[in-house]
């Protein structure tokens, strides 16, 4: 007798092994899963930019990286006392500018080094909902040196005044568009490389319940736009990432639609709990990583 619905997995090629090298940028479940890698002792890197939700933003460092652009002054802005920049987490802030230049172009060098040499690129998208910067008058009482318009898509507000943002959320075509960026630069860079995307199965209620549905609707559409249809996705980059085949692991469905079940949740009813998590890694494991490397993992 059935108790659920359960998602059909099948065990993919290229698997992960101990000889890998395995870059995760997304949103914070990858550093659940990053914190697997870590635990059974993979080579990996994680978000060193810290947390970044949506794929406009990620897309972004990417290009910055293999284009080797380092951050400079003109990238970043001081509010109150703590110098920021709108591409990142706000866990790469410092009180001093030279320091906080230092580390943001250390990440970009190891971002830049990882994308160059690693055999597994996992891409976990969290939203399509995201905040662009915008002219907003500065006054005197305002303790900011920000610029007063990027009209960027910003990372992270960095808890400036939400006036200073406006809220959009990205097309199927705007999404489909930046994750062929994303393919095709890093297949220029690293052909050899498997890319491995998921949707984040954290639930994004501060944007409202049909909201969030909506921007999981359009990150799984431009998903499978992109990988199963680059030409129509977008249609310059179709030629550039001919025979490199992102792949696609359905994090969010498992949770949707396999534990569907509010036990499986943390407290706060939005994050996937331990109990959940270690299940889609056991699932991811079966996916991707080596049966030979289970011997490896119990000791």
């Amino acid at each position: 007798m059935k108790l659920q619905t359960e998602i059909p997995l099948q065990p993919e090629e290229n698997q992960i092994d101990y000889s890998s090298k395995i870059l995760l940028l997304g949103s914070c479940f990858s550093e659940n899963i990053g914190a697997k890698f870590d635990y059974y002792k993979f080579q990996n890197l994680q978000n060193p930019f810290g947390v970044i939700f949506n794929p406009v933003s990620i897309e972004k460092l990417i290009v910055r990286a293999i284009d080797n652009i380092p951050f400079s002054e003109e990238d970043i802005f001081q509010h109150n006392g703590i110098w920021k920049c709108f591409e990142t987490h706000s866990e790469l802030a410092a009180l001093e500018k030279e320091e906080f230049l230092q580390n943001l172009n250390t990440a970009l060098q190891n971002l830049r080094e990882a994308l160059f040499s690693a055999t597994d690129i996992i891409f976990t998208f969290g939203t399509a909902w995201v905040y662009r910067h915008k002219v907003a008058e500065r006054s005197r009482s305002d303790q900011t040196s920000a610029p007063l318009s990027t009209g960027e898509i910003v990372a992270n507000c960095h808890k400036l005044p939400q006036q200073n943002f406006t809220k959009e959320l990205l097309s199927i075509e705007e999404i489909s568009e930046s994750l062929q960026t994303i393919f095709s630069r890093i297949s220029e860079v690293n052909p050899a490389a498997t890319i491995i995307n998921t949707v984040s199965p954290v639930r994004h209620i501060k944007d409202g319940f049909v909201e969030n549905s909506l921007s999981k609707a359009h990150l799984i559409s431009a998903l499978r736009n992109a990988i199963c249809h680059p030409e129509l996705a977008c249609p310059e980059h179709s030629r550039r990432v001919e025979g490199q085949h992102p792949k696609y692991f359905p994090s969010f469905e498992i949770m949707m639609d396999e534990l569907r079940d509010y036990r499986f949740y943390a407290e706060d009813m939005l994050h996937p709990n331990k109990t959940a998590i270690e299940i889609i890694w056991q699932k991811f494991s079966k996916v991707w990583i080596a049966a030979e490397t289970e011997a490896f993992q119990k000791e």
